[in-house]
This record gives structure tokens, sequence and C-alpha cells, in this order.
């Protein structure tokens, strides 16, 4: 199945299913001498896997992540990396009622219609199990990114219409199970999330990235903008529905002189931009926001068809998480680094090819250091 790869110079690979044997990514174009091992990795993987708040499956995958190839002596050998999580947990049996029907919000209507053919346990490939791939690569990316000097955080803004307040986002994220700066808008999510879950619903939320320490001019003219490139990998991530870069939506609203961010000697006095213009870094921090639908596994009934096209009420049970929030956090953030990394080396490549020419070749092509 194509479009499983990701990125120009620094590239993953993703594969594996649901409820297959296990999922993992290979990484190509990590530059060699990176220091890796499984110790790197381990810490995003538990950031995502389940049960740790009562918004999540009770589906138990350790997920650890085993390095294969890549790596020799806690150092990355420029090869490519490969890294396997075993899927532990997987019960296909609760799957089986849902055979032949299409589950509303889910892919498995469009799944049909591209392969007529389609993983009925758990949703196969267009399961929120892939992202795990996903994590452990944006970890090897993260990982490269703060060699740089470049740090990229996840953490939840909104969750079931609570609204964490900007002056109280102050606190550290991961001191509550929603991974919220706003502790008080926190403990309201919780109350939220409990009584949806007792109701069978689900909700939805909004995650904020944000990247500090990445210098400007990264990022590429017309269409491989850096905003571009972000707003396709977050988007890419299954329950993402829309995603905004620095002022998003809401500069639509606004006038020139109230949106443009002012330039000082000391820098930006405001960052409307998200840190980008014109596709490339300012130097700024780099805000993105994603907007993430209710998880679609829902045990209220609801109206469909089956794969003959007849009527039909499903009602699926089994264990689901209830917000994607905050366990896609993570995926989001390492789906900004990936980018971020892929970004950067791309600009080492672009300085490596003309500074580093001998004196003779540069004047030959006319180029100047």
């Amino acid at each position: 199945m194509a479009g499983n790869t990701f990125g120009t110079v620094f590239k993953i690979t993703t594969w594996g299913e649901s409820h297959g044997k296990g999922v993992g990514v290979v990484v190509d174009g990590c530059p060699p001498g990176l220091k890796l091992d499984e110790s790197v990795i381990q810490p995003f993987m538990d950031r995502r896997k389940p049960g740790g708040s009562i918004a999540s499956t009770r589906r138990k995958e350790p997920d650890t992540a085993v390095i294969m190839s890549g790596v020799f002596e806690g150092r990355t050998t420029g090869t490519p990396i490969a890294i396997m999580m075993v899927n532990k947990d997987a019960d296909s049996s609760a799957y089986k009622p849902y055979a032949d029907l299409y589950r509303p919000g889910h892919g498995d209507i469009t799944y049909d219609a591209k392969y007529g053919f389609r993983d009925w346990r758990g949703g196969g490939r267009s399961s929120a199990r892939e992202t795990a791939a996903r994590v452990a690569g944006g970890a090897v990316a993260g990982s490269l990114l703060r060699a740089f000097g470049v740090h990229v955080r996840a953490y939840t803004v909104a969750l079931g219409g609570i609204i964490a307040d900007p002056a109280k986002m102050t606190g550290d994220p991961d001191q509550n199970a929603f991974r919220c700066p706003d502790h008080d808008a926190a403990a309201e999510m919780e109350k939220r999330v409990d009584l949806v879950r007792k109701q069978g619903d689900s909700l939805g939320g909004v995650v904020e990235i944000k990247a500090t320490g990445l210098p400007a001019g990264i990022g590429e003219p017309v269409f491989d903008k850096l905003d571009a490139d972000l707003a396709g990998a977050i988007m890419s991530i299954g329950a993402v529905k829309g995603v905004e870069i620095g002022s998003g939506f809401a500069a639509a609203s606004k006038t020139g002189s109230e949106h443009n961010d002012p330039i000082t000697p000391e820098g930006f006095s405001s960052n409307n931009a998200g840190g980008i213009l014109a596709g490339v870094s300012n130097g700024d921090e780099i805000i993105v926001r994603a907007a993430v639908k209710p998880i679609p596994s829902i045990s209220i009934p609801q109206n469909t068809i089956d794969r003959s096209g007849a009527p039909a009420t499903i009602s699926v049970k089994g264990r689901h998480d209830i917000s994607a929030i905050p366990r896609i956090n993570v995926v989001c953030e390492a789906m900004t680094c990936l980018v971020l990394a892929d970004h950067l080396l791309r600009q080492q490549a672009i300085v490596s090819s003309i500074f580093n020419k001998p004196e003779q070749t540069r004047r030959t092509h006319g180029t100047n250091p």
C-alpha cells in the first residue's frame, strides 16, 4: 500500500497492523554517530501506550521498542534503523460482529471502496495502533533535534469543551493524566471524560505543539514550506481534522496592524506567525495546534449499512479510548520532530553543497561563499 513513507532526507517507513504480530518503523537518513539506544525511545513509547488516564483504552500493550539494526555500541551507523514493537494484547474476537458492518467515523467504508478488501480486526492499517511506529521514528528525530538545541513538546489545551486558561498554563503538563499545563482545567476534563464514558460516548479536543531553538532559515519555498509540511504531517494522524499555525483561524478576523509581528533589535514582539514566515522559520517559537475529533467507536447505537448496502444498526463494544487525548499528544510531537529534523538536514545539505566545495569548484559554478 502506497503512502507509508514520510520525509525527504530524514525518512521513515512504518509497517504493521492493529491486530498483526507487531508494528514498526524503518528510519533512513539519520546521520551516523548520534547517541541512540532503546532507553532514548522508550519514554516516548510510554507516553503513547494505553492506561495513562480514564480516557484510555483498557488494551495493555507494553510497546517495548527493540532496535533491530542501524545502531552499534550506542551510536547510529548511518544505515537504516529498524525498530519493532510486538503486539501482546490484541483481541480480534471483539471485532468479529462488525466484520461486515461499516463503523461510522472509521475508514472501513473508504478502505473497502479503495481496495475491495479490508482487515476488520481493529481497523488493521487504519487503526491508531499504527501511530506507535510513528512515535518510535519521532523519538529518533527528537534525539537528532536535541543535538542541534531544538526541543519539541505537545500538551492539551482543550478537551470535551473544557478550554485551558492561557494565564494558568504554567504547570508541568506531565503532572496530570491529561497532560494539560492548566491543572484546574485538567481536573474539569477528568470530570467531563468520566461523565461521557458512562454515557457510552466519546470526546475530541485540541493539542498544541511548541518547538523552541529552531534557527531562522529552515524551510523550503513554495510547495515545501515548513508550515505546509507541518500541517500535512499533523493532518496525516488519523484523528486530526484541523491544523493551525500561530494565530491560525483567528488571523481572519484581525487587521494587518493587529496581526503583523513587529520586529525589534531583540526579535519579534509577538508571534502571530507561529515562528514561520513565507514558509521559512524566523527563529521564534514554532506553534502548531491540532483539532482532534471524538473517537468514532462508541457504544451508543448508530445507523450504518453492511457490505451489501443493507441498512443496519451498530453499537461498538470492546476496548476503546474515550478520547485520543492525551495519547495523541506524543504522536503530534513525533510528527513535528520528523518534519523539523528533515528540514534541518535539508538545510545542512544546502549549506554543505555551497561552502564545502573546493575553491576552484565554487568559481566554476559561479557560487560565492
